[in-house]
């Protein structure tokens, strides 16, 4: 039986759903992730462009510096489990009560961790700065309640996004009308980090309801010593991954702050933001492609790489067609959306963008990585990454100063989600994958 929205498509397009139910619910699923990406990106975009301008480069950097340096932390908080809770709930639905209340209890505990080693670092490195860890403090407060997000990896597993969305996006409209009064009514830097934090607190608060409201209990989530173990056990290689990630993401800010200022981080990030709008793609098709392809690996090994190389295919056919524009009008979109005091921001957004296509491959290739058990591997080309990026920007910074960051992103990028596949034999096929994945066309007409 074809769902109800099935007959408003095209009618090309519905002779191929007809019929496969399953298919229908990853589309289903995608098309309200997408709803939601959409929504954000476009009314974020329209608020976050209002608050940098407002708050002008230097303030907009010290809130961005804030930002990124609580994210070199935030394996901590999120402790690598996203994917993996959702595929044991997908495994093994029985135990789903115990797996989502353990999950829950160790993000939790990495939430404060979080938070005390922020406010920690930071107090060490900028001491005498009372509103760089005044705004690392209240930034890094968000990262306890993150622990809710187990109820969306449940949601996930089911397929049934559409509640998330409903739940998050209320919270986050219901911001951005906070940051547009802020904005009118003048206020200053500080309220901004705060809006930032309610807007956490506000979607946890939304998944909570939804979650009670489908019928679940949290009294029926139960935390075991041997599931944390289970848990912790798959989970570091991608703790070690998510630091690693945040180095070559976020350090490049906080090293821009700690060589030019926090006033070149702010042109940095003006120029980030338009590149990392666009990551929300990537997510939306793997969360809804995820439980059908760790299926597949269990029934029919040829349909599994089938999918993978296709999944790469519709990254290639997807991110290309956003690189190449936005870097040929990168100086003119800068100045056109955030205004002349930014212009500096073009140049760095011409580099910064071709990252997506590198971020586009990484993600869809994450599925791949738990479903072999190749999570160590994923580490060690992150690790290498991480370290590559370190080094490149204590190069570039000091000559190029913002430039200089966005090339040694793409460079690490390239090298950790694509070029370090052909090294080792277990990770090869993939690399062949991504190579056949520009052929991009003639994989996408097997979908």
């Amino acid at each position: 039986m074809n769902q109800a929205w099935t007959a408003y498509l095209p009618a090309f397009i519905r002779k191929r759903v007809e019929g496969r139910q399953a298919l229908q619910k990853i589309l289903g699923n995608a098309a309200w992730l997408l709803f939601d990406k959409v929504l954000r990106m476009g009314v974020g975009l329209v608020v976050n462009i209002w608050v940098v301008r407002y708050l002008g480069p230097e303030q907009f950097g010290h809130l961005s510096y804030a930002i990124a340096f609580v994210a070199l932390f935030g394996a901590f908080a999120t402790l690598g489990l996203d994917g993996i809770v959702i595929r044991e709930v997908v495994r093994n639905p029985n135990q789903a009560d115990e797996i989502l209340g353990t999950a829950f209890y160790l993000r939790l505990v990495g939430g404060a961790a979080t938070l005390l080693i922020s406010v920690a670092a930071i107090f060490l490195l900028r001491h005498d700065n009372s509103l760089s860890w005044m705004l690392v403090a209240i930034i890094a407060a968000g990262t306890i309640f993150q622990a809710f997000d187990v109820i969306d990896f449940w949601f996930q597993s089911q397929v049934l996004s559409r509640y998330t969305v409903i739940a998050k996006n209320s919270a986050f409209l219901a911001m951005a009308m906070v940051k547009i009064a802020l904005i009118l009514g003048h206020a200053p830097l500080m309220a901004f980090a705060w809006a930032a934090l309610a807007e956490i607190v506000a979607g946890a608060t939304g998944l909570v309801l939804v979650y009670r409201k489908c019928g679940h209990q949290f009294g029926d989530w139960r935390i075991t010593l041997e599931r944390s173990r289970r848990l912790l056990s798959d989970s570091w290689p991608l703790i070690l991954s998510g630091l690693s990630v945040a180095i070559y993401m976020k350090l490049d800010q906080v090293m821009l702050g700690e060589m030019s200022g926090d006033g070149a981080v702010g042109i940095y990030t003006s120029a980030t933001k338009l590149t990392e709008i666009w990551y929300m793609i990537p997510m939306i098709i793997v969360s809804s492609v995820f439980p059908a392809m760790v299926q597949s690996k269990e029934n029919d090994e040829g349909l599994y790489y089938r999918r993978i190389t296709r999944l790469f295919s519709v990254m290639a056919a997807v991110s290309l067609p956003i690189a190449l524009p936005m870097s040929l009008a990168s100086n003119w979109l800068v100045i056109q959306l955030y205004g002349i005091n930014y212009q500096a921001a073009g140049p760095v957004l011409a580099v910064h963008i071709w990252a997506s296509l590198f971020v586009f491959y990484g993600v869809a290739q994450g599925p791949w990585d738990l479903a072999e058990n190749l999570t160590r591997l994923a580490m060690v080309r992150i690790v290498i990454g991480a370290i590559v990026n370190i080094g490149l920007n204590v190069w570039l910074i000091p000559r190029y100063g913002a430039l200089g960051a966005a090339i040694a992103t793409v460079v690490s990028q390239a090298l950790a989600a694509v070029f370090l596949n052909v090294i080792h034999k277990k990770t090869r096929p993939i690399f062949f994958c991504q190579l056949k994945s520009l052929l991009f066309m003639r994989y996408l007409r097997g979908l």
